[in-house]
């Protein structure tokens, strides 16, 4: 904003000089009423220019306040049903049920008990989208970005619920399987997460209409280094219902 401000004043500055020239050419002619219009024209000529700045200024905080894309993220996505929102400090996260479709092989986990697949080609699989936006302070994120885990309440394993890895099947359903695009690594690992910023990604999981499910988050800050802060580490809870 400051060359747009810069060249205000400037027109500013042009219109009070020719109204200064034309009350001194007046009274060089004689003619005693002249001046006085004229400087209520330059008093008005300049009222407007102050507003323009304050115009200038009440955008330039909106722009501010708008949110954007970080630079190593994929484009945000948002479609489904929302079906939890949460915190995690000042870190929201907005989670939508975006769809089910059918596992196109078996997961990797097996049930011990029977050694057979918990997600075997064929079942039912829904996909769940996170949103997350930063509406605190920016914050440099590690390449674990804002971790969540999700779990059905009655989910009988030890181990987390499996999910199928097919970029066609996230395709199909328009969401990403990761927050950062291929671009985005670096050295050291720092992904800043400005304020208003917000990024998106997804995750599927065995398909249990009706069950309760509960979503962990953390946040564990980096240092310049790429150094994990766990002084500084955040944790925030959501729950909802995958219908």
């Amino acid at each position: 904003m400051r060359p747009a401000r810069s060249a205000a004043r400037l027109t500013a500055a042009a219109a009070l000089a020719l109204g200064l020239t034309a009350c001194t050419i007046n009274v060089g002619g004689g003619s005693p009423e002249t001046p006085a219009p004229e400087e209520t024209t330059a008093a008005e000529e300049t009222a407007p220019v102050e507003d323009a700045e304050e115009v200038d200024d009440e955008a330039a905080g909106d722009a501010g306040a708008s949110g954007e894309l970080p630079d190593w993220a994929n484009p945000v996505t948002d479609p489904g049903e929302q079906i939890s929102t949460f915190t995690v400090g000042d870190v929201r996260v907005d989670v939508y049920q975006v769809g089910v479709t059918q596992a196109s092989k078996d997961g990797l986990f097996v049930d011990p008990e029977n050694n057979a697949p918990i997600i075997a080609e064929g079942d039912d699989i829904v996909f769940v989208n996170y949103v997350i936006t930063n509406e605190g302070a920016p914050i440099d994120l590690g390449s674990s970005l804002v971790s969540i885990d999700e779990r059905y309440d009655d989910w009988p394993y030890m181990q987390g619920m499996d999910t199928i890895v097919d970029d066609a099947l996230y395709e199909a359903q328009g969401v990403h399987a990761d927050a950062m695009h291929d671009q985005a690594y670096r050295e050291p690992t720092v992904y800043p997460f400005a304020t208003g910023q917000s990024y998106s990604y997804a995750t599927n999981f065995r398909y249990q209409p009706g069950s309760p499910i509960t979503f962990d988050a953390v946040i564990t800050p980096v240092d310049a280094e790429g150094e994990l802060l766990h002084d500084e580490r955040m944790e925030g809870e959501g729950t909802g219902t995958i219908s």
